[in-house]
């Protein structure tokens, strides 16, 4: 099944009884006079893949720092796995299962692709047979398995890519955060990054995902959230989003009522 008809077949099988993993709920963030995020009422349910897309300056960088703890809001709430965790610190949340690809790649450019994926893994596996098969298991998937003692520094900026987002999964998070995970990729590239996306919600893996790529959404994504002035102006499905005049509107930078 080709993977755009996977994705609506996920988005289906979604139902409308599934749980939410996340939710905010009235979240606001005012930075002086500004008010970079609106009242954002935004839920993500369980096993589910979420694109948040919108142009530049609509508040998805802001409405990621939230989530992560890394700022607070002014007023709102942040529930996660029906948990409040508005106020809790950036570690709490990584502890309760929120993984984070950034998109410029954080890893360890002196050290091999096996070392950075070691480093991350030590976070959940102690023992030294489960630690390095664990290696073992990451390397194709992430297509790096030629490239395995190859120092960071040396890689392609795309295979880059993928060694950070092997080292978020590394911590076997419930719920995968990627900012423009394809910023800078090739095609090619670009379609195997959704390949395993895809795999990792099969396996039971949420992400939420800031994309521009509208083609790379339409691989993977089950719902799609348009945020626009810090404020969530539409969601639905891929096909509902690429209809609605009003988003077609925003990103030609024309006026709307």
């Amino acid at each position: 099944m080709h993977a755009n008809n996977v994705a609506h077949a996920r988005h289906d099988n979604l139902g409308r009884d599934t749980m939410n993993l996340l939710e905010t709920k009235s979240l606001n963030k005012w930075f002086g006079g500004l008010h970079v995020t609106g009242d954002v009422n935004f839920a993500l349910r369980d096993k589910e893949i979420h694109c948040l897309v919108g142009p530049n300056g609509a508040g998805k960088s802001t409405f990621f720092k939230l989530i992560l703890g890394e700022i607070q809001p002014d007023s709102g709430s942040i529930l996660f796995d029906g948990v409040d965790m508005t106020h809790e610190t950036a570690y709490k949340r990584i502890r309760r299962g929120i993984s984070v690809k950034f998109q410029v790649p954080g890893v360890f450019p002196e050290m091999s692709v096996v070392q950075n994926l070691t480093v991350a893994l030590q976070q959940v596996h102690r023992c030294h047979h489960e630690l390095s098969a664990a290696v073992e298991r990451l390397l194709p998937f992430l297509h790096l398995a030629n490239d395995a003692e190859q120092l960071a520094k040396n890689l392609s900026h795309g295979q880059k890519q993928w060694l950070e987002i092997g080292m978020a999964v590394a911590l076997q998070p419930k719920l995968l955060m990627l900012d423009e995970p394809t910023a800078g990729m090739t095609p090619d590239e670009t379609y195997q990054t959704g390949e395993m996306l895809l795999n990792l919600n099969q396996q039971g893996m949420s992400v939420l995902a800031i994309e521009h790529d509208m083609t790379f959404v339409r691989q993977i994504a089950d719902r799609v959230t348009v945020l626009n002035y810090g404020k969530l102006f539409a969601s639905g499905s891929i096909n509902d989003i690429e209809n609605d005049e009003r988003v077609i509107e925003i990103y030609l930078g024309k006026a709307y009522d």
